[in-house]
């Protein structure tokens, strides 16, 4: 039945076609002319080809001549009467000519093996001899002869999947060709066009194919199978696709391994979705011809695990059950499968009832265990985790690296040294490499744990070996660097050149270490000797170190050094000369700040965002409100929509010039863009609330106000802004409400909330509550201020005392602040228990 893939035909004639690739017919591969010459395994034809000049060898390798081979250079040996070493030639056949690879006296080469020799001697037959034959005799007719025109298809078919090389087998499939009584069928070319394509020789493919159509030999599944495999493994999706899409222009069905092959690509694109609709379409034509269908477990394993990598956990626990309904087999890898999908999901649950059920069904592997200990580890589950290492070893399975470096992590950055030390003892006694990762993390553990003597025996270890790269020391100068150990960074650094080891990428962690201990000379010291040591700074050293300078108020420094990044082609984007920017805005350089953005500007490159937040924000501290609209116009003809820093920014110059239509239409912009858990922040709601209390807009900031305290975030300057706004408008009642929820809430820190409490009390003539504020306020260390005595003021004043005797006592408490402050309190106390007791008469 016909795969509906609503694929555009006429987009897969353009794909396939031959008239986009220039294709040299397979039949006019080079052909070998018969040389009797010795030919060396190495020099073989290749895509570039390779010229040698004639020469004798120094280690009695005869003479070396040129071969002219349709039109390129293969080099063949006429062997010398000495014994040759190891040949400077290779081809990934030979390693040690000297012991196994070298030549015979009979002109042969001798053993060459280039597969397992047990598993060739598994065929039986003439094919371990044959095969042996091929490797060791470089002519394919002088190699086959013996066997020339007795091979059956079988052999012929052995024969060409064994070969590794494709040049080897485009050789030999060539001399098939040449014999007139050989038949090559549609398994032949299948064999071929996967040798061809795991190469990446695409026009020979498509050339193989023409012949394939040209000479009226079929291609069945497999062959299309094949195709859709090679070119999508080599990076073509839209070939692999393209050629599923001939194969449905056919009206040819994939069976079930093609299936799976189209799966793969589509997993391994992340295109998990279009896999479940081919699966689906698939399975659905496929039930249609047949209803007694049954899958094999590859491609349940396939769809669970692209369900999982997609999320879609039900999906894969179905495909999981439909197995067990029609009792497919599974397998270590569905149930590995499996486990990965809910553990990733941390559904641990799951987990530990599919391992009881696995159990019944088959033995877990190696990578079962791995798989739980990482999961555990992940799920911060340490010792579950250490209890399936030591199930994994009960059952007879020896821990591989991965089993050994997923724990070691894991022990690492927890810092149990006592359980990582152990563990490493093991992989030593079990030869088990540290990889450099690994090495590093147990830097950092025994670092954190303050064991820097232990650290630097450690490192030294591996350094010693000699078997360090630079990305190895320079993990272990960045885990001493981010923890501020200087002197060891440095003490790794000087190892690096111990060996030669110096790269950009040593340079950089260490510069990093010197900003992250703000020394900003020693780093700007480092840069300027790199190229001393022949070491060139790239664009991630520059930005290092701008962003050290910026971040340490050197704005000026840094802006040199951005000079340079520029000059030399790595400034990108606005990322170095927004940190210079927003430096100068620190200091309260404007007027550089401004300099900066402009030479940005000058020389092409767009703000951002957050380039124009920081100007937007500079210039509201400072309420100026022309330069920073100006910064908001110049952003919205860079078509840069605003986000919730620059609306907030706007909203606070809107709230110090007063402008409240403006605020409030920025405020319904972050209204409008916030969801269930985000919402305007907490200074630009009271920004808002204090522009409404201001004009008695009683409604609109109580609207916010209750917001806010849904939320939980009114603070205790929004409190103290509804205080004042009751006040303000005679709502006492609603003002002691409030005044009453502040000292519950324990918020009162500071002098502006105790002066709104103060003032209500002063003005409501409750004024022993206003004493008790104030001795509460003095106790806890706040400093009252003018505002404070102000308010007490006018309570004496209201209690009888006249305004110049209230004056001498603030006289006093300038000149001597304890002892007028002792007498603030004296005399309040005083008037208001007198007070007291003449409303008790």
């Amino acid at each position: 039945m016909l795969l509906n893939l609503r694929l555009d035909g006429s987009s897969l004639h353009v794909l396939c076609s031959t008239k986009t690739l220039p294709i040299s017919p397979l039949d006019k591969f080079p052909s070998v002319k018969k040389v009797k010459q010795n030919y060396v395994p190495g020099t073989h034809e290749s895509d570039k080809g390779l010229q040698r000049s004639t020469r004798n060898g120094d280690r009695g390798c005869g003479t070396v001549s040129h071969e002219v081979v349709a039109g390129k250079n293969l080099l063949f040996v006429n062997p010398g009467n000495g014994s040759v070493g190891k040949s400077s030639f290779s081809d990934g056949f030979v390693e040690k000519r000297s012991k196994d690879g070298g030549f015979c006296g009979n002109g042969m080469v001798s053993k060459v093996h280039t597969k397992c020799s047990t598993k060739r001697l598994s065929y039986g037959g003439c094919i371990p001899a044959i095969l042996e034959a091929l490797d060791c005799i470089e002519d394919v007719e002088d190699a086959l002869s013996p066997w020339a025109e007795r091979l059956s298809n079988k052999e012929r078919t052995i024969i060409l999947k064994e070969q590794i090389r494709w040049e080897r087998a485009v050789e030999i499939f060539e001399w098939f060709k040449s014999k007139g009584c050989y038949e090559l069928n549609v398994i032949h070319y299948n064999i071929m066009l996967r040798i061809l394509g795991k190469a990446c020789k695409w026009r020979y493919v498509q050339s193989l194919w023409d012949e394939m159509i040209r000479k009226g030999i079929k291609p069945i599944n497999s062959t299309y199978g094949t195709l859709i495999d090679v070119y999508s493994k080599g990076g073509l999706k839209v070939h692999a696709l393209c050629w599923l899409g001939k194969m449905s222009k056919i009206g040819m069905q994939p069976d079930e391994v093609t299936t799976g092959i189209v799966l793969q690509m589509y997993k391994k694109a992340r295109e998990f979705q279009k896999a479940e609709e081919f699966f689906k379409k698939w399975s659905c034509d496929e039930n249609k011809v047949d209803s007694h269908v049954c899958l094999s477990s590859y491609t349940y394993n396939t769809m669970i695990d692209t369900y999982g990598k997609s999320g879609q956990i039900k999906e894969a626990s179905e495909t999981f059950k439909r197995m067990l309904e029609e009792g497919i087999v599974l397998t270590t890898v569905t149930f590995n499968t499996m486990i990965h999908v809910y553990g990733n999901n941390g559904q641990l649950g799951e987990v530990t009832s599919l391992m009881k059920t696995m159990k019944l069904h088959c033995a877990p592997d190696t990578r079962t265990y791995n798989i739980l200990i990482s999961l555990h580890t992940k799920n911060n589950d340490i010792e579950r985790a250490g209890t399936y290492f030591k199930e994994m070893k009960d059952a007879g399975l020896k821990p591989d690296p991965v089993s050994y470096r997923t724990l070691l992590y894991a022990f690492s950055i927890r810092h149990m040294v006592e359980e990582a030390e152990g563990l490493i003892a093991e992989m030593d006694d079990n030869n088990v490499e540290i990889d450099e990762y690994t090495q590093s993390a147990l830097t950092r553990m025994y670092i954190e744990a303050e064991m820097l003597e232990k650290s630097w025996s450690w490192f030294r270890r591996f350094h010693v070996a000699g078997n360090m790269s630079s990305e190895g020391y320079s993990a272990n100068i960045d885990a001493y660097g981010e923890r501020g150990y200087l002197s060891e960074a440095e003490r790794v650094f000087i190892c690096c050149q111990e060996v030669n080891k110096r790269t950009v990428l040593e340079y950089n962690v260490m510069i990093k270490a010197y900003g992250i201990s703000k020394s900003c000379e020693k780093a700007c010291e480092l840069f300027e000797s790199m190229m001393s040591y022949g070491v060139t700074p790239d664009k991630c050293t520059y930005n290092t170190l701008v962003q050290i300078l910026a971040s340490a108020d050197m704005p000026h420094k840094a802006k040199c050094y951005l000079e340079k990044m520029r000059e030399t082609g790595y400034v990108s984007d606005c990322i170095p000369y927004c940190a210079v920017i927003s430096s100068f805005v620190k200091l309260g350089q404007l007027n550089m700040a401004e300099e900066v953005y402009k030479e940005m500007v000058e020389y092409n490159i767009e703000p951002d965002v957050v380039v124009y937040g920081v100007l937007i924000n500079a210039f509201a501290d400072t309420g100026n409100v022309q330069q920073s609209m100006s910064y908001v116009e110049a952003m919205k003809e860079a078509g840069i929509p605003g986000n919730s820093v620059i609306y907030n920014s706007l909203i606070k110059l809107y709230t110090k010039v007063g402008y409240l239509d403006e605020a409030e239409a920025i405020y319904r912009k972050l209204l409008r863009s916030c969801n269930e858990t985000q919402y305007p922040d907490v200074f630009t709601s009271n920004c808002m609330i204090n522009l409404y209390s201001e004009r008695s807009m009683v409604r609109k900031a109580e609207a916010i106000f209750e917001s806010m305290k849904q939320r939980r975030e009114a603070n205790e300057f929004t409190f103290a802004m509804m205080l004042c706004m009751y006040k303000k408008n005679g709502r006492f009642e609603e003002a002691t409400q409030i005044a009453k929820q502040m000292r519950e809430m324990k918020i009162l820190t500071d002098p502006l909330s105790y002066n709104s409490l103060l003032g209500l009390f002063a003005l409501d003539g409750r004024f022993k509550e206003a004493v008790e504020t104030f001795k509460e306020m003095v106790s806890s260390g706040i400093q009252p201020d003018d505002s404070t005595f102000k308010s007490l003021g006018t309570i004496l004043m209201k209690l009888g005392m006249s305004k110049k005797a209230v004056r001498k006592i603030e006289d006093i408490r300038k000149k001597e602040i304890k002892r007028g402050l002792e007498l603030w309190i004296s005399t309040l106390s005083s008037l208001v228990g007198i007070e007291d007791c003449d409303d008790e008469l």
